[in-house]
């Protein structure tokens, strides 16, 4: 059993994709976790019981305080580095945007065996690519071992994922265990799961399944889109392209567009088939979060806990590569969480 720390733990999608890996016999136990937005604590309490959730701003958190583990994830909030926010982003330059210096902390604090980070497509680009090139040379360089730091450009889509999200998943090993980490080959490439099926039976939910109430204007504008289309399928609207986003109807023989976590109604995603918004079971469908896992806050809050989620069945499979390492390098990886050999901690 690999203990794990979580620093911007959100609602837990990355959390519980770590969970669900296995291999071997081997599997991921969250011990701590951290977030300081109040609906999604909530929602992370509901499901992870008997995790240890600080519930406050990690810049006022002592890092001494955080619990012996193997490894340390962190979805650091993303949103200033996003490619959306155009020219806007602030990147750097916003405190929000330095909070993966945090994770750096923690991970230097602890020195775990791995690292997982996980952010938008834009941090690729951010600062014209000085950004990520920045972020891998802090981990590289983190006091007394560092880390070999691994990075990639990944859509949820080729692993299983009915969505079309690209984000940059970041992998630490730390160098003294001598071990390369290659990224999983995609499990769905060729043949991506589409909303029609990730719906399926979805009626049946109850948790987080109620439909919005639908304005007539609205309701009208969605009978013209076709299943696939967008705001520009409406004539008066067919040159601003640039609002492909809004009054997205989504398409029953394709994976879903990107679940976003926030913007106006007609940002919220359309149903294929009726001319509503989708629930939140619905997005959280997308997601591939479990049937049970209950979300706790207002319609609103919930929605944003789920777009700002990682997909749990899109990290799992990465989750489970690190399994196979360690099972791979049994002989000479043993556990700190454990109080085992190769790693002393005072």
């Amino acid at each position: 059993m690999l203990k794990v720390c979580s620093l911007f733990a959100g609602c837990g999608g990355l959390d519980l994709g770590f969970e669900l890996a296995e291999h071997s016999k081997l599997k991921f136990k969250i011990v701590w976790a951290n977030d300081f937005d109040k609906s999604a604590c909530a929602t992370y309490r509901r499901n992870f019981p008997n995790v240890e959730l600080i519930e406050d701003d990690i810049w006022d958190y002592d890092l001494n305080k955080l619990p012996k583990c193997d490894v340390i994830l962190g979805g650091f909030p993303c949103q200033d580095f996003s490619i959306l926010r155009g020219d806007t982003r602030s990147g750097f330059e916003s405190k929000r945007g330095l909070l993966y210096t945090k994770f750096v902390e923690a991970v230097s604090k602890r020195q775990p065996l791995f690292f997982v980070a996980e952010n938008v497509k834009g941090l690729l680009s951010a600062h014209g690519g000085w950004a990520i090139k920045k972020i891998k040379e802090d981990f590289e360089k983190v006091d007394h071992v560092g880390y070999n730091v691994e990075y990639k450009l990944i859509n949820f889509a080729d692993f299983g994922v009915p969505q079309n999200r690209q984000r940059v998943v970041i992998v630490g090993v730390r160098n003294d265990l001598g071990i390369r980490f290659d990224f999983p080959e995609p499990t769905h490439k060729d043949k991506h799961i589409n909303v029609k099926e990730a719906f399926k039976g979805v009626e049946k939910v109850k948790l987080n399944n109620e439909k919005l109430k639908m304005n007539e204007s609205t309701r009208k504008k969605l009978e013209r889109i076709p299943a696939g289309g967008n705001y520009s399928d409406l004539s008066e609207y067919s040159k601003k392209n640039w609002m492909s986003l809004i009054y997205k109807r989504l398409h029953p023989d394709k994976p879903s567009p990107t679940i976003v976590a926030c913007g106006g109604g007609g940002t919220w995603g359309y149903h294929y088939a009726e001319p509503r918004a989708l629930t939140n079971r619905e997005r959280a469908r997308i997601q591939t979060f479990p049937d049970n896992f209950e979300f706790i806050g207002s319609t609103t809050e919930v929605r944003k806990q789920i777009g700002n989620a990682v997909p749990p069945m899109g990290i799992k499979p990465i989750a489970e590569q690190i399994l196979k390492v360690v099972n791979k390098e049994a002989g000479n990886i043993t556990l700190s969480a454990y109080n085992t050999p190769y790693l002393n901690y005072a």
